[in-house]
């Protein structure tokens, strides 16, 4: 799955189109290296986004086409912020 697309189904960002200037501004990186939005991302992933300030850093444990609301949140582990 898209990294873009990710973001926005795990809802660790609202829509795809931020999410994609997100990646397009290198304010996400995966495992220590700034990520396009077309990166596949895969189980055992390291992300890290940079929203102004803070810093969040999640392990992706799942990747799902869809997730309902409640089930978004089990795609991803929050390491630290």
């Amino acid at each position: 799955m898209r990294l873009d697309k990710f973001l926005k189904v795990s809802r660790l960002i609202k829509r795809r189109s931020i999410a994609n200037e997100a990646c397009d501004s290198e304010r996400v990186s995966v495992n220590g290296r700034p990520a396009k939005a077309s990166y596949d991302v895969k189980c055992g992933d390291i992300l890290e986004i940079r929203f102004g300030e803070r810093v969040v850093r999640a392990e992706v444990l799942e990747v799902k086409e869809h997730a309902l609301k409640n089930d978004a949140p089990l795609m991803y582990k929050i390491l630290d912020e």
